[in-house]
């Protein structure tokens, strides 16, 4: 048996404090808000965290500050929705934006707290050959929100103003048409009492082409990237053109495009958040839900 003697009671603190700083280097990121509150208070454990670098104390404040921020965002989205179902109210967001701006990001952080019997996620794959023959709008017709229901697009018919014309997936008469028909179809909508919401999320080239090589070198990520992705850079310039035609002609007083900087991705998920709320005219909070125009800006 080995003895330690009369330092014992000190080598075992000193593998003990060394097995919690391995634990907490492990999980860190996985705390919860309450979590990370619990740390927030207790000065030594803060003190302790710092001197061993495991964390920046502001950063590690900042991150409380967000989570805080966000965890109140989330509940008043629930309450949102519960005054969706319970008065039959329809709700469309439409998420369109550069590859890696942070759209799916963004919409699950948006839908985190839900009932998610009465939300829907839309991410449709490239269309069949059937669907191929049909009204170009039609297979997104067949998920729009019914009564009590909200309903979110990870991309949507704009494929046909931006993407397919990129890459020629359409010809130029199939993406003049739709450039015609889209916003009598959207006013349409609104007409018949859905709430559309239209945000474009736009990222700088840096940040665009920094956050795709991170995917390609993360495992866990790789599943993100598609053949499209991994042309985004090369592409820049013909995405510019069309996306500047987009928003200049399908942005309208009725059916504006919320533009968004997302070279940060937790500000992009409060910002829109936000808008949601106070997109909502009989919608009633205490907090504070306006929107920093630094970050976010209804297209004219």
């Amino acid at each position: 048996m080995l003895k330690f003697g009369k330092n014992s009671k000190r080598l075992t603190e000193f593998f003990l404090i060394k097995l919690k700083l391995k634990l907490i280097q492990r999980i860190m990121a996985e705390f919860d808000l309450k979590d990370l509150i619990s740390i927030s208070k207790s000065s030594e454990i803060i003190d302790l965290l710092v001197a061993k670098n495991i964390i920046k104390e502001k950063a590690f404040l900042k991150q409380i500050k967000y989570e805080r921020e966000l965890d109140k965002l989330q509940y008043e989205l629930l309450k949102l929705q519960e005054q969706i179902i319970t008065k039959g109210g329809r709700m469309l967001i439409i998420y369109e934006g550069r590859d890696a701006a942070g759209k799916g990001g963004t919409i699950s952080r948006t839908i985190a707290k839900m009932n998610p019997k009465s939300y829907r996620v839309v991410s449709l794959s490239k269309p069949t050959e059937n669907e191929s023959k049909q009204w170009y709008f039609q297979r997104y017709i067949q998920h729009l929100p019914k009564k009590g229901e909200i309903v979110f697009f990870d991309r949507s018919w704009y494929n046909r103003a931006v993407v397919e014309p990129v890459f020629g997936f359409c010809t130029a008469e199939e993406h003049e048409s739709f450039m015609d028909q889209v916003n009598r179809l959207e006013h349409l909508l609104i007409d018949d009492g859905i709430v559309l919401i239209k945000f474009f999320l736009n990222i700088s080239k840096e940040e665009q082409q920094n956050r795709l090589e991170s995917r390609s070198k993360d495992k866990m990520k790789q599943y993100k990237i598609g053949p499209l992705d991994q042309q985004a850079i090369e592409k820049w310039d013909d995405y510019s053109h069309y996306i500047d035609k987009m928003l200049n002609q399908t942005s309208t007083e009725k059916s504006p495009w919320i533009e968004v900087s997302s070279d940060s991705k937790k500000k992009v998920r409060i910002e829109t958040m936000k808008y949601i709320l106070n997109r909502t005219k009989d919608f009633e909070t205490k907090i504070d839900i306006g929107n920093d125009e630094n970050i976010l800006k209804i297209r004219k």
